[in-house]
């Protein structure tokens, strides 16, 4: 069985082409000003105008206000938010019940702590996204950092929901990454660019070859 692959941070027609050829299973848009991957509402309502059904759209929020997420639905269709910051338990099952919208919530990981502490979200999210921790600098993103965690912390354990492995991946360390994590889906962002926020196309077909290969 092939491992499913999400593309996150999307902001080219360029680049939705390839995730969609590639047979990428999901694309993801980043409503986070500082991030060199930030779209507006209006831009991601054109790009999901081209993903075909099939192809699930994420919208990723950081720490987001009900105003903020409900003025991004009412313009871009999006199938599942994706809550990368320090949403609570209660937030996660506060917003997936007020949007009708399945919520993936990124864990950020350094240590066992944290993916002791991810159990929390089994109740209440839909799927979980198992990040590497941001590096502590006033700059850092919560995610697409490039930066990987140790695989190992999260290998046989089982969970309750559907996840996905994120953090520093790219065509190269796939195998590698997919072989001790036991991951069956991967998420990837910086590891398909050029630089910060410029997705290359070759790269992204390239990395999706390798998930199908698997």
């Amino acid at each position: 069985m092939s491992v499913a692959a999400k593309i996150c941070g999307i902001s080219s027609e360029e680049a939705v082409a390839a995730a969609v050829a590639g047979g990428a299973t999901y694309v993801g848009f980043v409503f986070y000003p500082p991030s060199p991957r930030a779209v507006s509402s209006e831009e991601a309502a054109r790009l999901c105008a081209a993903v075909p059904s099939g192809v699930q759209r994420v919208g990723l929020f950081v720490d987001a206000d009900d105003a903020t997420i409900a003025a991004v639905l009412d313009v871009a269709p999006l199938d599942i938010l994706q809550f990368h910051g320090h949403e609570s338990p209660g937030r996660v099952a506060e917003a997936r019940a007020r949007f009708r919208c399945p919520v993936m919530k990124a864990v950020a990981i350094a240590g066992p702590e944290d993916v002791a502490a991810a159990s929390r979200y089994e109740p209440v999210a839909d799927l979980l996204l198992f990040d590497a921790k941001p590096p502590r600098r006033a700059d850092a993103l919560p995610g697409g950092n490039g930066l990987a965690f140790d695989w190992q912390l999260i290998a046989n354990r089982r969970w309750r929901l559907p996840w996905m492995l994120s953090g520093g991946l790219t065509a190269a360390l796939l195998p590698e990454a997919v072989r001790i994590s036991g991951a069956n889906a991967v998420d990837v962002s910086s590891g398909v660019e050029r630089r910060p926020g410029d997705k290359d196309p070759a790269k992204i077909r390239e990395f999706l070859a390798v998930a199908r290969g698997l």
